[in-house]
């Protein structure tokens, strides 16, 4: 996948969860594409801060990619 990922693309596909400004976590609702593997991710964490910390459920796969100032991290359950 080598085009940007477009959250306004797929809003209608999503769930918001949450949007701080700075960060923003979706629900997948119709399995749209994980931006780093292409698999329906359960959920997406779109965010411009520097650094972020994760405690993922065991048995949960996590995708990673760096975008232009942004990260986006999937979930798959």
């Amino acid at each position: 996948m080598t085009a940007g990922f477009d959250i306004h693309e797929v809003r209608h596909r999503v769930k918001m969860l949450r949007d701080t400004g700075d960060t923003m976590l979706v629900e997948n609702r119709e399995a749209v594409a994980c931006p780093a593997c292409g698999d329906p991710f359960s959920r997406l964490l779109i965010s411009e801060k520097p650094a972020h910390s994760f405690d993922p459920d065991p048995g949960t796969r996590l995708c990673v990619r760096r975008e232009d100032g942004r990260l986006l991290v999937s979930t798959h359950e």
